[in-house]
Order: structure tokens, then C-alpha cells, then sequence
């Protein structure tokens, strides 16, 4: 009896010793373990309570340290439920804690704000509730506060303009209420970026908002319940900025100021009580004065502390930019050293689609360090946001799954990335540089990524370094129009597409167009629309690409922007070296058509895109599809592009079977709905802009044709396409 009692002791002694072996930060993250439900089978196995320490040999998932100290955790996208712990309070040493994208819930317990250290607080994309704590206020370190997406109430603590450091503040999509403070503008001089849109805030807009001198991404007040005027301190903000103040209850004559009537009408619609440029609203007589200014004649009685901070700004800007570029080119010529033999490859020029398998993190080892580990430690440095909820993937996941090079253009490399039981990606490099406008790439790139729309390609998560950009797309896998259309050497047997394939990616791509032209948050120009950026999905049905990549080509390394402007202003420049191709594009990234046979004939005037450019671009595509022919016509000696042809065609009074694309010969019983489309497609080249119509409209003169038509005939013929 008695042995049993001392093995008993013995076994409880050993079991207590490795518990009280593991130290206070340990326990903090056990507790939070304990309180997490739903976390994927075996994700957190490697936090164990026989470890000395988190920072042990074995580090924990999730977990970054730094001289022993548990300096990050970072656990997004894993469906977590449950109550945050106060225990992570005790994390002394904690910058980043990130938690964005589960289904955490309750209330935030005010203990967390005793992590003082506390640099970067995301928890957006959680049902989070309550109010926000007034004891934010303590977090003086803070930079990044993320609060979005939940359902957060009450009023915005006063206590927040304490944290004189924040650089991001974004609380939009809850339902806060009560009015702002007007000490937001003048203590939160460093902020960058401010979102509160979608919420139930009121009262009137502060007049310190044009003390945001370091704002340079996003001021969303939109969708709330703010009324009184618009500040005329507006016109302080830099012309990079974002603003938007739609959608509220302001009232009276906006200020006649060029840097506020820059912001266009879409920054100012939904307000009823708004008159005045740049809305197409006219205010009573005597309310507004054309002659009014918001700046004082005199530059030198501007605020003091706005000019104060300014010049600070662009000293210390000055300061960092001139030590980061140096440190910058020293580790670029570290990298270029250590990886020379990689590197003989890895821009993808001369590479077989049927390549030697390799992960994606090999295939970029050029710009991003090879070990995760390394690449764990210096993650401050280093961004990868998903941009959608169904984002099953991290940055680790990405990096170790199989890639295929899809081909080379001047705006990056394109890869095909597959994942072990996972989704089959598209990933974009944007090449490196450019780090000090991340915050003008992270604006652009997330509007972007709100874009959904079964006729256009989505953007699913981007990633940012200083060496490399990223950008992650669905992966499209039939190809792009241009090469379904004419065919590409070395594919596998051409299948032409019948007419009513064609007419189905007709309409899809008019109904994306209208999309992005009417009812996207932006109103977005595609500027660049080809038959190559028309990816075709699995029925065939068309999915537009490429919206908005030259901008993001150009914010990520400068020395792109004149070859992008080319592809929007003017005849592209031709490049010596042959751009790299395969059989199985996820673009066509080996045209050799020029894109200004795509482009209206303003564009070498006008250098702002517009819809109407659009509209052209499209009616060059449509004559394409009709006649099967491409878009610049040798005849003999003579160059003529697809559009003159067409007219030349038409004025010798030339038959539809002489315009037709021969491969559509057998159609001629639907002779009446091809010379439809034609008329459409002569309406949208037309020469003068205002005479071309909007998508919204050639949609709707698609919808009425092909409601005529029977709608199985249509799908049993795609069905026989993809086949």
C-alpha cells in the first residue's frame, strides 16, 4: 500500500515541476489557449506547458520573440471563437498582437491595456462588443488600432488623442455613436490613415481636421450621421488623400477651395443639404461665394502647429529616407551576392512551364529571405493581409507551396501557386522598392480588394515588404480571350468559339465594365482594356483583370511608372528582349498586338483615363469577336487598325458574310443578333466621347437581345466548349 502512495507522489512532484518550469509569459498564452474554441486540429500543438519558455528551441505557432520576450502574436483567418483572456495583459514585452479575421467575442477586458509595450492592436473581422475601453488611453506606444468590423458601441474614448503616436485608426463597420472631439485633429498629428465610416456617429465634424498633417492614405467619415458644414480646413490635407464625407446629414455650401473641390462630387454625395462644386447641386443665391478661400492670404498666419509639424515631418522623413535607402542597398547587395547562382532564373526568362518543382518562396528567393524563420523575426517589417474572409491561407502556407511560372510582362512576373489541399492561387510580383509609399499602396490595394463581382477577377490578399510585393488573385483556368480568340503556338488543338459563347462573354464582360463604371465604391476606369486581361472561367464565362495594377506597379517601384503610363497615354515603348510566355497563361502576357490599337483615339491628348475610354476599348473587342480579325490589318503595304477596316468594309457596302469571322460561317441563321452587337460595337468606337454610350447602357441593350434567345441553347453550347 505504501509504494503505491510514493509513486504516486513521485509522478504528481514531476508533473508539478514542468508546470512551474514553464514562466508567467507561458502561462499568459496558455490561458489564452484555454479560452479559444473551434482552433484547427493540432494548429497549437506546439504550445506545451512542459517548455521552459515560448521562446524556447521550439517556438511556438503564432508566436514571435526577441531576446527571450514575447514580442508578437499573430493568429488571423482560423475561425477562433471565444473570450479574450485578460491573461494577455501580463505580456509585458508585446508590440503586435493580431487577431484579425476570427469570431472572437464579449467585451475587451480592460487588463489587455496593461500591456504597455503594445505597438499594433488588430482585431477587425470579430463580433467583438461593448465599448471601446477608456483605458486605450494608457497604450502611449501605440501606432495601428484596427477595431473594424465588429460590433463595438458607445462613444470613442476621449482618452485616445492620448496616444499621440497612432499612425492607422480604424474603427469603421461598428456601431459607435456620439460626436468627436475637437482635440482629435490637433493631438493625433501622426495619423495616416483615419476610417469611422459605417457607423452612428454625429454632431459636426471637428474644424481641427485639417491638423492631420501626416494624413496621407484615408479619411473616411462616410456613412455616419455627421451634420453641420464642411470644414474649410479640409483644404489643409495633403492631395493624396483619400476623403470621404458621403452619405451623411452636412448641410450648406461646400468651400470653394481647389484643393476640397479636387476631391470630386463621389466625396461629397448622399448629403441632401450639400450645394455647391463640385455637386451638380445650385445653392440659394448669396450662399455661396465663388471668391471664398479656407487659406489665409497670408501663408505665414497659417496655424503654427500645422507648419510646425510639417517641417518635423519632412525633416525626420528626409532623416529616415536617407538611412533606410542606405541600409537598403546594402542588404539589396547582400542579396544580390549570396544568391547570384538563384537568381540566373529566378526573373523567369527562358523557364518551361513543365519546370523543375519548386515552392514559391524558392522561386522569389532572390528578394525574400530563405529561411522562415529569419523571415519570422524581422516580421514588423512585413505585411500579408488578406483581403476576404475565405482566405484559408497565411503567409507561411504561401511561401512553401508549389509554384509554376505563367509567364513575364513589364509589370511583373505571374505565378500559378498550388497549395496541398488547398486553393490553386495566381500571384503577381510587383518587383521591390518604393517603401515609403506603403501606406498609399496599402489604400489603393484594399480599395481594390473590396471589388466582387462574378465578372471580374478577385483580388484575395496581398503581400508587402520592403523587397517585395505581391498581389494574390483567384486562379482563372481557361486562359485569357486573346488567346481563345486567335490561338497561341504551341497550345493544343484550337477550338473556335461559337456565337453564342461569344455573346455570353460579350455580356459578361459589359456587365462587369458597368460594374466598375456605376456601382463600384470608386467608380473605377479600367484604362488598359484587351482581349489579354479577359480571363475566361470555368463556363467560359469572363472575369476582367488588371483594374488598378498599373497604379500599384507604379506606387511599388518607381522606375515602372513611365512604362505604365504608356500603356495609358500613348503608343507603348517596344522592348528588345522577347516577353516570356507559356501554354497555359494566366494572362497573355506574350502579346505582341500593340495595346493602342485597344485605346480611344483622345488618349495621346488626355492623360486622366476615363469611362469613355473604356467604352471604346470594349467596342474594338466586340469588332473582334464579330470578325475574327485582330485589331491592327495588313493589306499589301498598308496598315489600317480593326476599326477603319471595319468602316471601310461598310462604306464599299460590303455584305455581313464578308465582315464575319470565317469560323462563324455556319451562323449566318443568327445574322439579325450579329448585326445588333456590330451596331453596339460601331456605337461605343465612335470618334467623339460624348457620343459613345455608357456600359450601363450597351449592358441593357444585351440584356433586351439576349433575352430573345433561348437561354439552354446558349449554356448547351458552352457546355460543348468545355467539354
Amino acid at each position: 500500500m505504501v509504494l503505491p502512495i510514493v509513486f504516486l507522489a513521485f509522478f504528481l512532484c514531476n508533473c508539478l515541476s514542468f508546470v512551474a518550469s514553464l514562466n508567467d509569459e507561458g502561462f499568459a498564452l496558455l490561458s489564452f489557449k484555454q479560452a479559444v474554441q473551434n482552433f484547427p486540429e493540432g494548429y497549437l500543438n506546439s504550445w506545451k506547458n512542459s517548455d521552459d519558455s515560448p521562446c524556447g528551441s521550439y517556438n511556438w505557432k503564432g508566436v514571435t520573440c526577441r531576446e527571450g520576450k514575447v514580442v508578437a502574436l499573430s493568429i488571423s483567418n482560423q475561425n477562433l471563437s471565444g473570450l479574450l483572456p485578460p491573461g494577455l495583459g501580463k505580456l509585458s514585452s508585446l508590440r503586435r498582437l493580431n487577431l484579425r479575421n476570427n469570431n472572437f467575442h464579449g467585451s475587451l477586458p480592460f487588463e489587455l491595456f496593461n500591456a504597455s509595450s503594445l505597438q499594433s492592436l488588430v482585431l477587425s473581422g470579430n463580433s467583438f462588443s461593448g465599448p471601446v475601453p477608456t483605458q486605450i488611453g494608457t497604450l502611449t506606444n501605440l501606432q495601428v488600432l484596427d477595431l473594424s468590423q465588429n460590433a463595438f458601441s458607445g462613444s470613442i474614448p476621449s482618452s485616445l488623442v492620448q496616444c499621440k503616436r497612432l499612425k492607422a485608426l480604424v474603427l469603421n463597420n461598428n456601431s459607435l455613436n456620439g460626436s468627436l472631439s475637437d482635440g482629435f485633429g490637433t493631438n493625433l498629428t501622426t495619423l495616416q490613415k483615419l476610417n469611422l465610416s459605417f457607423n452612428n456617429l454625429s454632431g459636426l465634424i471637428p474644424n481641427d481636421i485639417g491638423q492631420f498633417s501626416s494624413l496621407n492614405g484615408t479619411l473616411d467619415l462616410s456613412h455616419n450621421h455627421f451634420s453641420g458644414s464642411v470644414p474649410a480646413t479640409l483644404g489643409y490635407l495633403g492631395e493624396k488623400v483619400f476623403v470621404d464625407l458621403s452619405y451623411n446629414n452636412l448641410s450648406g455650401p461646400i468651400p470653394q477651395d481647389s484643393a476640397v473641390l479636387s476631391l470630386g462630387p463621389s466625396a461629397f454625395i448622399g448629403n441632401p443639404l450639400l450645394c455647391g462644386p463640385p455637386l451638380k447641386v445650385l445653392c440659394p443665391p448669396g450662399a455661396l461665394d465663388p471668391y471664398y478661400k479656407p487659406y489665409p492670404s497670408d501663408p505665414s498666419s497659417k496655424p503654427k502647429e500645422v507648419h510646425h509639424s510639417s517641417s518635423c515631418a519632412v525633416i525626420a522623413a528626409v532623416s529616415i529616407a536617407t538611412i533606410v535607402g542606405i541600409c537598403t542597398i546594402g542588404l539589396l547587395l547582400y542579396h544580390k551576392y549570396k544568391n547570384a547562382c538563384a537568381c540566373k532564373w529566378g526573373d523567369g526568362v527562358g523557364s518551361s512551364p513543365f519546370e523543375e518543382k519548386l515552392t514559391l518562396r524558392q522561386k522569389i528567393s532572390c528578394f525574400i529571405k530563405n529561411d522562415l524563420e529569419t523571415l519570422s523575426e524581422v516580421m514588423e517589417q512585413y505585411e500579408f493581409v488578406p483581403l476576404d474572409s475565405q482566405v484559408d491561407f497565411d503567409l507561411e502556407r504561401l511561401l512553401i507551396a508549389s509554384a509554376f511560372l505563367l509567364g513575364k510582362s513589364r509589370i511583373g512576373i505571374v505565378y500559378k501557386v498550388v497549395m496541398n489541399n488547398g486553393p490553386t492561387v495566381a500571384v503577381r510580383r510587383l518587383g521591390h522598392g518604393g517603401w515609403q509609399r506603403f501606406k498609399e499602396f496599402q489604400t489603393e490595394v484594399e480599395a481594390i480588394g473590396k471589388i466582387r463581382h462574378p465578372n471580374i477577377v478577385s483580388l484575395r490578399a496581398y503581400f508587402w515588404s520592403v523587397e517585395e510585393k505581391l498581389l494574390i488573385y483567384d486562379y482563372i483556368p481557361n486562359g485569357d480571350l486573346a488567346t481563345t480568340l486567335h490561338g497561341n503556338a504551341g497550345m493544343l488543338p484550337y477550338r473556335p468559339l461559337s456565337w453564342p459563347v461569344r455573346l455570353r462573354i460579350i455580356k459578361g464582360i459589359a456587365r462587369g465594365l458597368a460594374f466598375l463604371h456605376e456601382f463600384s465604391p470608386r467608380k473605377y476606369v479600367h484604362g488598359d482594356l484587351r482581349p489579354s486581361n479577359i480571363l475566361l472561367g470555368q463556363n467560359m464565362e469572363p472575369l476582367i483583370s488588371d483594374f488598378g495594377l498599373c497604379r500599384l506597379a507604379n506606387i511599388a517601384e518607381e522606375s515602372q511608372a513611365a512604362q505604365c503610363e504608356q500603356t495609358t497615354t500613348g503608343t507603348p515603348k517596344r522592348s528588345s528582349t522577347p516577353e516570356q510566355s507559356s501554354p497555359f497563361e494566366f494572362t497573355a502576357i506574350n502579346a505582341t498586338l500593340s495595346r493602342s490599337y485597344y485605346q480611344a483615339p483622345e488618349v495621346s491628348k488626355v492623360r486622366k483615363p476615363t469611362q469613355k475610354w473604356d467604352v471604346y476599348s470594349y467596342g474594338v473587342i466586340l469588332l473582334e469577336m464579330i470578325s475574327g480579325k485582330p485589331p491592327m490589318i495588313q493589306i499589301g503595304s498598308l496598315e489600317m487598325n480593326l476599326v477603319q477596316w471595319i468602316h471601310l468594309m461598310l462604306e464599299d457596302g460590303k455584305l455581313m458574310i464578308d465582315i464575319l469571322d470565317p469560323l462563324l460561317a455556319r451562323e449566318l441563321n443568327k445574322e439579325d443578333e450579329i448585326a445588333a452587337v456590330l451596331k453596339i460595337a460601331l456605337a461605343c468606337v465612335c470618334k467623339s466621347p460624348d457620343k459613345r454610350p455608357s456600359m450601363r447602357h450597351v449592358f441593357d441593350s444585351l440584356d433586351r437581345l439576349t433575352s430573345c434567345i433561348n437561354q439552354q441553347d446558349m449554356l448547351d453550347e458552352v457546355a460543348k466548349f468545355t467539354q
